[in-house]
């Protein structure tokens, strides 16, 4: 990854961030942490250091190109370490890890409902030095019902393949009044999006705006689905494990 790090910085330079030589040595450690773990269980099937930049690195920190990442009020909490953000089905850290290295004064939740990865995250999170990040293992269906996680942060976020209708069920319960969820989709998903506005108002939710990017120097294309959080979450949300899934809302 070393000699590759120049092109890692002259992509996220083209999101319109600045990165340092720490940050960068960041990247590099957590990519060699990922690679070297990734040979005893499955983290990630992409492996190749370029293919690594662009599809996890990149894309994950993609999210800047949101209305809602460009928003001053957002900045300003960012900058002043009063911006809460919980990855929802995180896996292997995307897109949590690589916007903790690059905005490091967020506090980040990381919740995934396999121990191993979560155990992973957690020797990543102190090779990497960070502070105010929660590795956290269980399913979103029940931690958003416990009082310390319900409806206590500005952000969440998922790049977890599932219908915006389930996702929605599953971040929406975590995020405050006037926060955001903000789903990574593909470029495909105009029908999907459009098949779940009834759901994001069970959920208190908005569907706000759709910001489509192309990533840096690729022909990748990805969708920003943004939900502002209006209103509290009936209790009756999210429903029992493995509903939101299996049995999307409608």
């Amino acid at each position: 990854m070393k000699k590759h790090l120049q092109i890692l910085k002259t992509k996220i330079n083209q999101l319109g961030l600045e990165i340092n030589d720490d940050q960068l040595n960041q990247f590099c450690d957590y990519y060699e942490m990922l690679i070297e773990k990734n040979k005893v269980m499955n983290l990630t099937a992409i492996v190749d250091p370029l293919e690594v930049i662009d599809k996890h690195f990149v894309d994950s920190l993609s999210i800047v190109s949101s209305s809602l990442w460009k928003k001053e009020k957002i900045q300003k909490k960012i900058a002043e370490g009063d911006f809460f953000v919980i990855d929802i089905g995180t896996g292997a850290g995307f897109p949590g890890i690589p916007l903790k290295i690059m905005f490091p004064e967020i506090s980040l939740a990381l919740l995934d409902s396999l121990n191993k990865r979560i155990l992973f995250l957690q020797e990543t999170v102190e090779k990497l030095g960070f502070r105010n990040v929660e590795c956290i293992h269980g399913r979103s269906e029940d931690f958003a019902r416990k009082q310390e996680y319900r409806e206590q942060f500005d952000l969440a976020v998922s790049r977890a393949v599932a219908k915006i209708s389930s996702l929605s069920e599953l971040c929406l319960p975590f995020v405050k009044q006037g926060g955001y969820f903000i789903a990574y989709k593909a470029s495909n998903c105009e029908e999907e999006l459009a098949a779940a506005e009834q759901v994001y108002g069970k959920l208190g939710g908005d569907f706000e705006k759709k910001t489509e990017i192309t990533l840096p120097e690729t022909e990748y294309r990805r969708v920003f689905a943004e939900i502002k959080k209006v209103r509290s979450t009936p209790k009756k949300y999210p429903r029992r494990a493995g509903l939101p899934v299996k049995e999307p809302l409608s």
